[in-house]
């Protein structure tokens, strides 16, 4: 090869070389600037881990045994998510179940006690609702009371019926002292009994879409 076509193939590869070396240093510029958020745009859904605090994770193993015990086991991460928004994992009655358990506040006094006794709580409150979580759920918050109302009113867990019914109970039992509006939003319809929202805020600790939830949609 002469010279001048060695020169010539040179400047060919150096034409072809550049713009790559150009397009890896822009990209370089860009991740120094943005950090990690650059490549967090490309993660999918299916990589996003539970949104669950360590305290709940700790009981992970015990809420499998008791709803296994309870032939609830595909139920577990509910259940999870239900602790979450109970307690967040802390103190001694983490499910707070004792009401369920002896009818008062403050009667169970450790967290597997707590687990036990929520997990036949909701797998009660489940099949007595033929398996509509949202009802199961909100039931769990209200009272089993609250499945006798909805079958009487239609038969399926709405937003409207817990709504209805907080306000029923508020009224019966507001002479009382014992309840108050835990939410801003409750007081435009003097639903002061229990969570109205209580089934959107575990559910917005349970990331999985799946057939658990089919019969209650």
């Amino acid at each position: 090869m002469n010279k001048k076509s060695h020169r010539n193939t040179g400047r060919s590869l150096g034409a072809f070389l550049l713009p790559l070396f150009l397009l890896g240093l822009v990209f370089f510029t860009m991740k120094s600037q943005l950090g990690d958020g650059i490549m967090s745009s490309w993660t999918t859904e299916e990589e996003k881990e539970p949104d669950l605090p360590q305290q709940v994770l700790q009981y992970e193993d015990e809420m499998a045994t008791y709803a296994e015990q309870e032939g609830i086991r595909e139920y577990k991460d509910i259940l999870l998510a239900l602790m979450t928004q109970e307690s967040g994992g802390r103190g001694d009655d983490p499910m707070q179940a004792s009401e369920s358990h002896c009818g008062e506040v403050g009667c169970i006094e450790d967290p597997e006690t707590s687990i036990e006794q929520g997990v036949a709580y909701f797998a009660k409150t489940l099949e007595r609702a033929d398996g509509d979580v949202k009802l199961a759920l909100q039931s769990y918050n209200f009272g089993a009371g609250f499945i006798d109302f909805v079958k009487k009113n239609g038969g399926e867990y709405t937003q409207e019926l817990a709504i209805e019914f907080s306000s029923k109970k508020y009224e019966e039992l507001k002479h009382t002292g014992k309840y108050s509006c835990i939410r801003e939003e409750a007081e435009q319809y003097d639903a002061c009994y229990g969570d109205i929202y209580y089934v959107d805020a575990v559910l917005d600790h349970y990331e999985e879409d799946g057939d658990l939830l089919a019969t209650s949609s």
